[in-house]
């Protein structure tokens, strides 16, 4: 556990803390179990120490009521840090995906002491620069209906039609690479029977407030940055990740050919973990 002020943090490392350490940043309401054990076990065998951890009201991590999270957007950036400190590293290799792409942007401009490289995959310039935007395309339908959808949440009590729930809830972000249900389903159980509170983890992470990084900003980044992103993105579609490659000086995108918006099927772990590699050998 990694104390953030007033919250606890639940997190686990891969690897030699003697290698270069690597921060995974997953994405809104993830527990640290989408960062799969095999995935991480690959990188660290690539000479990385990999630490990933359960954001507030995910996993193991503090919880706080469904709807009155007792915390900001902005403590979910400074969490980032806090583990950090955990393991007393001055500074890592931060991998963000989707919000946690929006995360280590913030921390890129904001605290770049504490950066070597970036990695962001499946998201968008921060902020106002996000979705809304008059310049990047808009998400696809299935993802507008799908948010703007009225139906009542499932008893999230009831373990069988939770994780049901879970697994149809993550099938308008594929792209098209055919998902694999049975080990998307291991996932997703797992990350059911770990999280102290599934209400609030499915709940809270949509209803912060918090400060946005104007996108203007991005330009101030001088951490080398790689770009991931899904040709088959329906959340953000391909254009937010060339535009992020385009602002963030020196950035370099690389398309992944039929990925959605998720972490990364394992049909693109080998390129995945090939250019991840390579990038944070930069420095």
């Amino acid at each position: 556990m990694s104390p953030a002020r007033d919250a606890q943090l639940c997190a686990e490392a891969f690897g030699s803390p003697d290698d270069p350490a690597m921060l995974l940043i997953g994405g809104a309401a993830a527990s640290m179990d989408y960062w799969e054990d095999e995935f991480c076990e690959r990188l660290a065998a690539e000479g990385r120490f990999v630490i990933r951890y359960d954001f507030r009201d995910t996993g193991r991590s503090t919880s706080y009521p469904a709807g009155s999270p007792g915390y900001t957007g902005d403590d979910l950036v400074t969490d980032a840090l806090a583990v950090l400190d955990g393991y007393g590293l001055p500074a890592a290799h931060l991998y963000g995906i989707s919000m946690g792409g929006g995360i280590a942007q913030q921390l890129a401009v904001e605290q770049p002491a504490r950066v070597l490289t970036l990695t962001l995959q499946s998201t968008s310039p921060a902020g106002p620069g996000g979705p809304d935007h008059a310049d990047l395309p808009p998400p696809e339908p299935r993802i507008t209906a799908l948010f703007g959808s009225e139906a009542p949440a499932p008893d999230w009590s009831d373990r069988e039609a939770a994780i049901a729930a879970l697994i149809e809830g993550e099938r308008p972000f594929d792209g098209t690479i055919p998902p694999d249900l049975e080990h998307v389903r291991a996932v997703v159980t797992r990350m059911y029977d770990r999280t102290t509170a599934v209400a609030a983890s499915q709940t809270n992470h949509w209803i912060l407030e918090g400060r946005e990084l104007d996108r203007g900003r991005l330009a101030e980044i001088t951490a080398p940055t790689l770009v991931l992103h899904g040709t088959a993105d329906p959340m953000f579609p391909l254009p937010h990740g060339e535009a992020l490659a385009r602002e963030i000086p020196g950035a370099r995108l690389v398309p992944l050919p039929g990925m959605g918006h998720q972490y990364p099927p394992r049909a693109v772990w080998d390129t995945v973990v090939a250019e991840v590699v390579a990038h944070t050998a930069r420095a």
